[in-house]
């Protein structure tokens, strides 16, 4: 199983140094891969409440953030090895064929090292910069990742569909990965499942129990077996919010919570559920914006694995 980190780029820990620091220190450490969110708005008025926090309002951190490509972009110039990934990145904001050329531009430059994780984001609050995406517009996009197979763009491109056009053309380069850069999704509800089970190569799931992920996992692989497709070829990628406590805490605990032995064991029992690979990001844990704490989170997390 893969061990991947996540690099700063939401809140005050979000700096140039700290995107440095951390993509290098991964590397020195062994991590497989390093994984960006995105978050664009912070709008002052949401129009559905956050479902994490007790209020509903965003995290204040969500008020500093990098984008998420370029954040890799600068990672990808200090590092040789390591894979950079999306997590996830909210299709409705891109148009489908430029996103596909900063992808590749990416994967370009950093020799093969890609993993697109697309979504379509939880809160309409978030579709509001394109002028014109809907919903179905999202859906889409959502669908087209796979079957204009944007990462391979065929030369001369020549694409018609009912919310984008691309006239005949060429478009280059290609991107270094033989097969393109993985595409995972983040996906919960059946509609969505579905279409991750049709064209994605792997489900990036956060924030539910091991039991819950278990079973939806075994959905998405009964689905893609329905496609068609070989559900053995469906990667599963987790992101893991820890929560380091002093003293082991109750049954009640949520997963990666907990003492360092307790999130040793859900690591452990990711593995036994079939997972690929975990990602950790600790930037809502307590003392998460302090640059020591991440890269002391980095060290811990990397000895578990």
């Amino acid at each position: 199983m893969r061990i991947g980190f996540a690099l700063p780029n939401i809140g005050p820990v979000a700096t140039p140094e700290a995107v440095i620091a951390v993509a290098e220190r991964a590397e020195q450490l062994g991590y497989d891969s390093l994984w960006t969110i995105e978050r664009l708005l912070y709008p002052v008025k949401l129009q559905r409440p956050y479902p994490v926090t007790a209020d509903g309002s965003l995290p204040e951190v969500y008020k500093h953030a990098l984008d998420p490509l370029e954040a890799l972009t600068f990672a990808a110039a200090r590092t040789t090895k390591i894979a950079l990934g999306t997590s996830v990145l909210d299709i409705p904001y891109y148009n489908p064929v430029m996103l596909a050329r900063r992808l590749t531009t990416l994967d370009f430059l950093s020799k093969g090292r890609v993993r697109v994780g697309l979504g379509l984001g939880w809160n309409k609050d978030r579709w509001m910069p394109q002028v014109g995406t809907s919903a179905s517009a999202a859906r889409w996009q959502m669908n087209s990742c796979r079957s204009s197979k944007p990462f391979g763009l065929p030369t001369p491109l020549n694409f018609t569909g009912k919310f984008y056009q691309a006239p005949e053309s060429y478009i280059g380069p290609k991107p270094v990965q033989k097969p393109p850069p993985p595409i995972y999704m983040g996906a919960f509800v059946p509609r969505a499942l579905k279409r991750l089970a049709t064209y994605a190569d792997g489900w990036n799931p956060v924030g539910m129990p091991l039991d819950g992920m278990a079973q939806m996992f075994d959905s998405i692989k009964q689905l893609a077996k329905e496609a068609g497709r070989d559900p053995s070829r469906i990667e599963l990628v987790i992101r893991a919010h820890p929560e380091i406590a002093d003293k082991p805490l109750g049954k009640e605990r949520s997963l990666f919570s907990g003492s360092v032995d307790q999130i040793k064991e859900d690591i452990a029992g990711c593995r036994n559920i079939g997972a690929h690979e975990i990602h950790f990001d600790p930037t809502f844990m307590k003392g998460g914006q302090a640059l020591d704490r991440w890269l002391a989170v980095m060290e811990q997390m990397r000895k578990l694995v």
